[in-house]
């Protein structure tokens, strides 16, 4: 296992092919946060045909909905949510440019293949840890869909963003490898 290594957003296709599963990261740069709720604003209008609210060209999603900042603090608590529930919606936005996403949990083969076809990468941040995470958040803003409060999408600039890279442009799964190589190691060959 590499790294850590420093990625600097936006990404592109080279940067991206850079990158194997199990490697460590450390992201720096502007990132968009958006959750359920705005992922299916934002696949309506692709559906649409319909302009963005933000270019997702070269850009990393982090699957957060930060809580609110306290006295001194740029947000509250930024930890990941489960990724899973954006894969319905993920292949249209990888589609329109979106290069990379931040989030906890495994994605479906769809995505998967999503991920292989447009040359992008799904990082794997550490659940239960928003508070730390948030120290990594040096500006923060909403720029879309307010309404929808901590689930607006924001636009952070993050330095040292720690993750780990979850699903590679090569198809490897962190989630798939590493659990076969558990059974195998604790368990021997099963079936």
């Amino acid at each position: 296992m590499r790294g850590p290594i420093r990625v600097t957003t936006p990404l592109d296709g080279d940067a991206v092919r850079r990158l194997r599963v199990g490697d460590r990261v450390l992201i720096s740069g502007v990132v968009y946060t958006a959750r359920d709720a705005a992922h299916r604003r934002l696949f309506d209008l692709i559906q649409a045909g319909k302009p963005l609210p933000i270019d997702l060209s070269g850009q990393i999603i982090y699957y957060t909905g930060p809580t609110p900042a306290r006295p001194g603090q740029i947000v509250g608590s930024a930890g990941p949510t489960t990724a899973g529930r954006m894969d319905d919606y993920t292949p249209a936005l990888l589609e329109a440019g979106l290069k990379g996403m931040i989030g906890k949990g495994m994605r479906s083969r769809e995505v998967l293949e999503a991920i292989r076809r447009h040359v992008a990468v799904y990082f794997a941040a550490l659940g239960g840890a928003g508070a730390l995470l948030a120290r990594h958040i040096k500006e923060a803003e909403v720029v879309a869909y307010e309404d929808l409060g901590p689930e607006a999408i924001m636009r952070l600039v993050v330095e040292d963003f720690p993750a780990m890279v979850a699903n590679d442009c090569r198809g490897a799964d962190l989630y798939r490898d590493a659990a076969r190589e558990y059974r195998e190691r604790h368990w021997g060959p099963i079936g």
